[in-house]
């Protein structure tokens, strides 16, 4: 995350701020289009803010599905593992694989 990506997100709300408190009873559709593109540039700077990280930490599947057995009491996940579903599933199954699993 960037000074300017958060500059531009406040940038893009205050505009879209500003136009939505102007609005009279009836916009017009200059008004209305107006509004959508400062709330669309509001949503994209928003979206830039995360680009570089992800739910997983992983730097291979930043954006990858998150583990649903992180954090469980009955089966902690061993040191070393992340949240990456992706990556701790190839874990379990190559030791699944040393043990003589599958």
């Amino acid at each position: 995350m960037s000074y300017a990506d958060v500059r531009e997100l406040q940038s893009a709300l205050t505009t879209a701020s500003d136009i939505a408190f102007s609005l009279g009873s009836e916009p017009s559709a200059l008004e209305t289009d107006q509004l959508t593109d400062a709330l669309r540039r509001a949503l994209a700077a928003a979206g830039a803010l995360g680009a570089g990280h992800g739910s997983t930490g992983c730097a291979e599947h930043p954006r990858g599905a998150t583990d649903p057995l992180y954090g469980d009491k009955d089966d902690p996940l061993p040191p070393g593992w992340g949240r990456c579903l992706l990556c701790n599933d190839r874990r379990r199954r190559a030791s699944a694989q040393r043990r003589g699993g599958r």
